[in-house]
């Protein structure tokens, strides 16, 4: 059987990986849509090569040069916001691949889900933001939500066959980043450039500075929470150089599972892919006949704060995790300008945190008004520094 998929974010890191698994298993995906923010040189290779019946970029400014570069082609072209909600919520596709960044990926996943899509997430900053709302609705309508996330597909198969009452904890590992062994004082001072340099993975940059400064784990706790429907304190993050294992679970009778493999991203989206299969890869599997040492480490919340920040955040619960989110993608964004430092960031997230208004019970449209306001009170912080 083939199946049908569009994808949000074509162009992306995950999104072109994405791509390359399409093209590893022909016959077994067909691309009917795709989407893109601004990149528009990259989606008009990708439709012309893949011919998505729809393609949508999020720039509007954009939409007549991707129209003239199509001209001729069976592709409908859309723009905006909009265009991505319609491509979404397209009858034509099974699965939609979230692989956009940022809070523009909960619309998306919301018209998705409504529509009655399974749900290949990449982008943890939906369940960040509306976790409890996105899980619920993804009950109601009975779509499975597939994470694509090396951490949460790997929990996910820890817990395949497994009754959540036997659970104790889950432990998600991180690799540590650039600044693992560093000083406070060499953080500190910490470039883009290095900020940027990864040990282990290759993501974008926005996802590769969560990394380096462990919010991206702490986006991961958050999202673990209401994935896999467990209280934060069962939530714990341990520091794993190697990137071997990508998490673990922990059950009541003192057993531990772990998911092990190489850390490449090909690995997760294949299997959200083609679940409830598992397709053969190129990409997985490790020599167990070569000398390798697995290592394990507390994590140092004073060096890396956004951590301690995104379990503050989760506990206080309501809308501010989705203030977390907002000010660290603002803060993110100052960083690689070079309008703040690398531990300022840290900073700026928590003094929006605290200025930021705070609902308990958020509807969504608070949520969406929550997230302008923080950005705004972030953006405003730095222009103060």
């Amino acid at each position: 059987m083939v199946k049908n998929i569009c994808i949000l974010g074509s162009t992306g890191s995950i999104g072109t990986q994405t791509l390359e698994v399409v093209r590893r298993h022909p016959g077994r995906f067909r691309v009917t849509g795709l989407t893109a923010g601004s990149n528009y040189k990259l989606l008009l290779e990708q439709a012309r090569e893949l011919l998505p019946e729809k393609v949508a970029i999020g720039d509007v400014s954009l939409f007549e040069e991707v129209k003239k570069g199509l001209a001729g082609l069976p592709v409908q072209v859309l723009a905006g916001e909009e265009g991505i909600l319609e491509i979404a919520r397209d009858p034509s596709s099974q699965m939609v691949v979230v692989a956009q960044v940022g809070f523009s990926g909960l619309k998306p996943t919301l018209a998705a889900i409504e529509a009655g899509k399974e749900i290949a997430l990449a982008n943890k900053e939906t369940i960040v933001v509306a976790g409890e709302q996105v899980m619920q609705k993804a009950r109601e309508k009975g779509v499975p939500i597939l994470p694509v996330d090396s951490e949460h597909s790997a929990v996910f198969q820890c817990l395949m066959g497994e009754a959540h009452s036997a659970v104790e904890k889950i432990i998600l590992t991180a690799s540590g980043g650039p600044f693992r062994e560093k000083t406070e004082s060499e953080i500190a001072r910490a470039t883009p450039e290095e900020a940027l340099r990864h040990p282990n993975w290759k993501m974008g940059d926005k996802i590769t500075i969560d990394s380096a400064s462990l919010m991206n784990k702490g986006l991961e706790v958050i999202e673990a929470r209401w994935l896999f429907d467990i209280e934060p304190a069962s939530i714990e993050v341990v520091v794993h150089p190697q990137s071997v294992v990508h998490s673990m679970v922990q059950f009541r009778d003192g057993s531990i599972k772990a998911q092990l493999g190489h850390p490449d991203m090909r690995v997760p989206i294949l299997l959200a892919l083609s679940w409830p299969e598992r397709f053969d890869s190129p990409w997985g599997g490790f020599d167990f006949s070569q000398p390798a040492a697995l290592t394990f480490f507390p994590v140092d919340t004073k060096k890396f704060r956004n951590l301690a920040l995104s379990y503050s955040a989760l506990e206080r619960g309501g809308n501010m995790p989705c203030i977390l989110n907002a000010a660290n993608e603002i803060a993110v964004e100052a960083f690689l300008q070079g309008k703040a430092g690398f531990r300022e960031m840290s900073d700026i997230i928590e003094a929006t945190m605290e200025r930021a208004s705070f609902l308990a019970s958020p509807a969504m449209d608070e949520l969406i008004a929550s997230d302008r306001e923080a950005r705004r009170i972030a953006a405003e912080l730095i222009k103060q520094r």
